[in-house]
């Protein structure tokens, strides 16, 4: 047998099952787990942080649909990574944490990086969190890891080696093997989702990020069943731009629930319909709902008149498009074109008033980006607001924390996303107090002359929180903090900067910075549309 380290066999194997980079940062508990890397052909990305390596990793899986791995170290490397692992199963991204752990814990005590429950920790925020004791035992994991992410609701997963396995001789791994089939709806419910939709008066579909494989029917199919159609904002992208009977991404509009109360039945498409998506209780239907989810327990949140399907949203959707002309030719529409363009225009008006100077900006910077540009959005007002104007032309390619809703997201996760996507372009969209969090992976995108545009809104303070403390009575408070000179912190770790004065200003810093080989902070503040 061909014996090597098991750290360098562990490369070998991510290598034989389509890992081509890993991101994280070595130690002196993991260095085993280097020793195979490049011999494996694996490249590695220096992160700065281990929170970079975790977003980086979620990044580059949610560019590539692949799964995104990290290798990071004992304690406190991996606790680092734990925030990345929280998004990502929170997100559904594919995200494998591999990282060393101590030998043994429950008799000696003061070791470095020494934890009470390493893996009971990780197991808080990941799907799941195992300790493995051989070689079998991690390769086993390693591959079960792959084909939950290939044939399951995709969550994170971490898996910890003890330092002195990572360094003992193994057999090399297994050879990958063939990949489970995805649960798909069965040829009854199908016909019985068409029957439903077909003899509905008032349907109306809510389309998330699970069917974004789908976008490509999703057109032909409203037109050809005559219903309406709203997206969680994941699943921005999935309807076509123009589409008459779209409300677009208006969930979270409170007046929303109105519409749903008028439908006669809900079709549900890979979206969780949570908390975040709907920021109230209940969706606000009193019909019949069809839920089809890859997660049972969504479809358990279900009523019992519903028609619950455990499959996948591509193959469901491309099986309705294709079914449904031998059964009925193109429907009148079903809704009111101008009820559905006087919501979303009122919708529009809310959120200029609720953010003022933002809506702008996303105009201009939506009609001056290519088509096929992936954004990387973190926790700040100007994505909030984007997240409901912005019309994406392609499905999946806008990224945002949505879940657990972490600050401090988006520069290190575009910079997977490029590493992953290569030529295509790809923006980070920032707030002044988030790029604070990971700011320092400017030096990775430097170092590996990534072209990135780096979108950084200043409004001088913590605004949306200043907000919420306004609606609740509360005298502002520590909501201003002293901001760094952005543009000149950026070109003291080797970037690019500009700071536009007008929208034409933008569009030419925009193009500059799509072009330039390396990272570009564009600073933008209210002011550039003379507020």
């Amino acid at each position: 047998m061909d014996q090597r380290p098991l750290g360098a066999q562990i490369s070998h194997m991510l290598k034989a099952r389509d890992v081509d980079v890993i991101f994280g940062i070595p130690g002196v508990h993991n260095v085993e787990m280097y020793r195979g890397i490049e011999e494996a052909g694996i490249t590695h990305v220096l992160a700065r942080h281990e929170q970079g390596a975790g977003f980086m990793a979620d990044g580059y899986a949610r560019a590539t649909g692949k799964p995104g791995v990290a290798y990071v170290i004992t304690g406190p490397g991996l606790c680092n990574t734990m925030t990345p692992l929280g998004q990502a199963y929170s997100d559904s991204v594919p995200v494998l944490a591999i990282s060393s752990c101590l030998d043994e814990t429950s008799a000696k005590r003061g070791q470095l990086h020494q934890m009470l429950d390493q893996a009971g920790a990780a197991r808080t925020v990941c799907d799941w969190s195992e300790e493995v004791r051989s070689s079998t035992a991690a390769y086993q994991l390693i591959d079960r890891a792959f084909a939950e992410f290939e044939g399951a609701r995709k969550r994170s997963k971490h898996i910890q080696v003890p330092i002195a396995l990572a360094g003992s001789l193994a057999d090399a791994a297994p050879a990958p093997f063939d990949a489970p089939i995805i649960p798909q709806a069965s040829h009854d419910q199908l016909y019985k989702a068409i029957e439903l939709l077909l003899t509905a008066q008032k349907p109306i579909f809510v389309f998330g990020g699970g069917a974004a494989g789908a976008a490509d029917v999703v057109g032909d199919l409203m037109r050809m069943s005559g219903a309406a159609s709203f997206t969680s904002y994941a699943g921005r992208g999935v309807v076509p731009i123009g589409t008459a009977l779209n409300f677009g991404a208006a969930l979270a509009r409170g007046d929303s629930a109105d519409i749903f109360a008028q439908a006669d039945l809900v079709i549900a498409i890979g979206t969780e319909l949570a908390e975040v998506d709907l920021w109230r209780d209940e969706l606000g239907h009193t019909c019949k709902m069809i839920r089809v989810d890859l997660d049972p327990s969504v479809l358990a949140q279900g009523k019992p008149d519903d028609l619950l399907i455990q499959g996948d949203a591509e193959s469901f959707l491309r099986a309705m498009a294709i079914a449904i002309p031998a059964r009925i030719d193109d429907r009148d529409p079903c809704w009111d074109a101008e009820l559905v363009a006087n919501m979303r225009a009122r919708w529009r008006s809310e959120v200029d008033a609720e953010r003022p100077y933002i809506v702008p900006i996303c105009d201009a910077l939506q009609a001056m980006l290519p088509d096929d540009v992936m954004v990387y959005s973190d926790m700040t007002q100007f994505a909030y607001v984007a997240k409901e104007v912005w019309d994406m032309p392609r499905a999946g390619h806008w990224h945002h924390p949505y879940g657990f809703g972490t600050l401090g997201y988006a520069l290190p996760a575009a910079i997977g996303g490029k590493i992953g996507l290569g030529a295509q372009p790809v923006v980070a969209i920032a707030g002044d107090y988030g790029f604070q969090y990971t700011l320092q992976e400017l030096g990775v995108a430097v170092e590996l002359g990534l072209s990135l545009p780096i979108i950084l809104w200043d409004n001088g303070k913590l605004k949306e929180i200043e907000d919420a403390m306004v609606r609740s009575q509360i005298a502002p408070n520590a909501v201003i903090a002293q901001n760094p000179d952005f543009c000149k912190l950026a070109e003291a770790y080797g970037a690019a900067s500009a700071h536009p004065a007008s929208l034409k200003d933008l569009a030419r810093d925009m193009k500059k910075a799509l072009a330039h080989q390396g990272p570009t902070l564009i600073y933008v503040t209210p002011e550039i549309l003379g507020a």
